[in-house]
């Protein structure tokens, strides 16, 4: 067991009736306010009203930023810094799923800053201060909305980094269920699997030692997606389903079951997918976590990739460590692509492997890529290849 930290300073409300709240945590940061929204599904489903509603009742005067992608642009981040600083926005609040809460903990860094917003994701600028922070979560996947760090694409130069910092943790997050229940069958799958990589890719498969208390927590949150996801595609409005899943996802990567301190290798390789060909992020996950532990596959990483299978599958624990690896990789490849319908080759999504050199390096920043085992540019375009 390893030393650490540990703090996270959102506060949140769970709940069909806790939005009622949102009045007073929005007026204890400030009066003017940036509204911050993708494509406009908040204004069918309803959930913009009841946000309108709850502002309008504490006298917030409201600024809007809509139309952010599902993989933020750097350039959508300027727009919505321009406004805070013309308009002296006093805080943010965030309304959507994981891209929404990325772009808007980018713009409140980006408010205190003279220059493009992409020099504080590259890190040529440093994070230096950052307007508040409040979110309405409408999509489990990310876990932003109660953690510091937020994914932001430039799809001038083909790149998608991320940018984190104490400062860019929600103040508050509202989760209420209910919000979830007209997110479609597919953005369900892949919010799923991005769950369960965050388990994977940040401490579950690491070489690291393990303190096994998480590592038993980290089980669960895996075991309640496989319980709950096919649950929410069979019955959208379930609300035991969603709830779970809403749970899962900010427990996943809020902090609690720690990081391996390596770089989080799946989600590294498909930044560059999603970079290049503007994908969905969980989808891209889903096609390279099978391919990726099918290529990391020795004596030394069989024995966890065995144990995930028997653990989460329930897979024939009395196989040899390889052969009872190769039946766990099976059984995930099952339940993403039978169980929650999601395409099995980035051939599927269009994509090609003219980029795959650059992708691969671009991964591996000109060096290699650590984690559960260390991979080179060159391994990391055999595993882009596989999953063609």
């Amino acid at each position: 067991m390893n030393d650490f930290i540990f703090q996270n300073t959102t506060k949140i409300y769970f709940g069909k009736d806790q939005l009622g709240h949102l009045g007073e945590e929005v007026g204890a940061c400030g009066t003017r306010v940036l509204l911050v929204y993708g494509g406009g599904s908040i204004k069918a489903n309803g959930i913009y009203d009841d946000v309108m509603a709850e502002l309008e009742h504490v006298g917030a005067e409201v600024f809007e930023l809509s139309g952010v992608e599902p993989n933020p642009r750097h350039t959508t981040v300027n727009k919505g810094a321009d406004i805070c600083k013309r308009e002296g926005i006093d805080m943010i609040l965030a309304v959507g799923g994981g891209s929404t809460i990325d772009c808007a903990k980018a713009i409140a860094a980006a408010t205190f800053y003279d220059g493009d917003s992409w020099d504080l994701v590259i890190g040529k600028a440093a994070v230096t201060n950052a307007l508040p922070i409040v979110t309405v979560l409408t999509l489990a996947a990310t876990g932003s909305e109660m953690d510091p760090v937020g994914v932001i694409s430039n799809i001038e130069t083909n790149e998608k980094y991320g940018i984190g910092h104490s400062l860019l943790q929600p103040k508050v997050s509202f989760l209420n269920p209910e919000y979830t229940f007209t997110v479609n069958a597919y953005q369900t799958a892949s919010g799923s699997v991005d769950i369960m990589a965050h388990v994977f890719d940040m401490m579950y498969f690491t070489m690291k030692p393990k303190f096994d208390m998480i590592h038993r927590m980290a089980t669960e949150v895996l075991s309640t997606v496989i319980q709950y996801a096919p649950l929410a595609l069979k019955e959208p409005a379930n609300y035991e389903a969603r709830a779970n899943l809403m749970w899962a996802s900010s427990w996943a990567l809020n902090g609690f079951l720690g990081r391996s301190g390596d770089f989080p290798t799946c989600h590294k390789i498909e930044h560059e997918l999603s970079a290049y060909y503007d994908i969905t992020h969980g989808h891209g996950l889903a096609i390279i976590i099978p391919h990726w532990l099918t290529y990391i596959l020795t004596d030394e990483t069989a024995p966890q990739i065995k144990k995930m299978g028997v653990d989460l599958f329930n897979t024939d624990e009395s196989l040899n460590d390889i052969d009872g690896a190769k039946v766990a990789i099976a059984a995930l490849s099952t339940f993403f692509f039978d169980t929650l319908g999601l395409d099995s080759k980035l051939s599927d999504l269009g994509i090609s492997d003219k980029d795959f050199k650059a992708m691969a390096r671009n991964a591996a920043k000109g060096g290699t890529l650590k984690g559960f085992i260390e991979l080179t540019p060159e391994d990391i375009e055999k595993i882009l290849i596989a999953s063609l």
